[in-house]
């Protein structure tokens, strides 16, 4: 048993850095700020500042525009709004897919090292699944990396989004900078490749007690 455990320091590693990664893609997914609008217009938009997320816009406004809303106004994205960019919805999808490739990532390191350290001497068990679970982690990783790219591209190009009238948003910002949400997704990509990597490079030990099965 301490043998076999003995190999799968750099899959514990893989399995802690996997899981942090994890949750820094949930933060990333739900956290508006992924493009920081500078507007010069402050009659609706009051600190002349919008968060332009994948999921909502928000701003901070002192008139009463809506309903229940005096000082943030937020209003989500619908599948009918075809003037949203590409990169936009292209991010909601490929950040879903990525948590729940993560979450699966996850179980099958955590299935593999209970088997490690639990002394259960089944090579072809333990290796594929510490296959798998770097398989998972680089596809999560994969699927943050394009839209945390593709909107980072947007941002730097300062590219417009043609909003329609009820976001009360302008179309072309003054300036734009990366929000807070696309370096905590550049964060949980590198975590998440990191520990496909470790969990890759898993090898049974030729002298464990492999009498079960190999």
């Amino acid at each position: 048993m301490s043998s076999l455990a003995s190999t799968s320091h750099l899959q514990l590693a893989a399995f802690a850095l996997g899981t942090v990664g994890w949750i820094l893609c949930t933060i990333s997914m739900g956290t508006v700020e992924w493009r920081v609008w500078h507007v010069d217009n402050t009659t609706i938009i009051s600190s002349g500042i919008a968060w332009v997320g994948i999921w909502k816009v928000c701003f901070i406004s002192y008139l009463h525009i809506s309903p229940g809303y005096k000082e943030q106004f937020c209003h989500k994205f619908s599948g009918y709004d075809f003037s949203i960019p590409y990169e936009i919805y292209a991010a909601q999808g490929l950040l879903l897919i990525a948590v729940f490739m993560g979450l699966l990532g996850l179980t099958a390191t955590i299935f593999a090292l209970r088997n490690v350290y639990m002394g259960i001497s089944h090579k072809t068990l333990i290796t594929r699944f510490f296959l798998v679970g770097g398989f998972l982690y680089v596809v999560a990783g994969l699927c943050i990396l394009i839209p945390v790219g593709w909107n980072f591209y947007s941002v730097m190009q300062n590219q417009s989004i043609a909003f329609p009238p009820s976001y009360y948003m302008p179309s072309s910002p003054a300036a734009q900078e990366a929000g807070a949400a696309i370096p905590i997704g550049i964060v949980a990509v590198i975590l998440l490749l990191l520990s496909g990597t470790f969990s890759f490079s898993y090898r049974f030990p030729v002298t464990a007690d492999t009498a079960m099965k190999s």
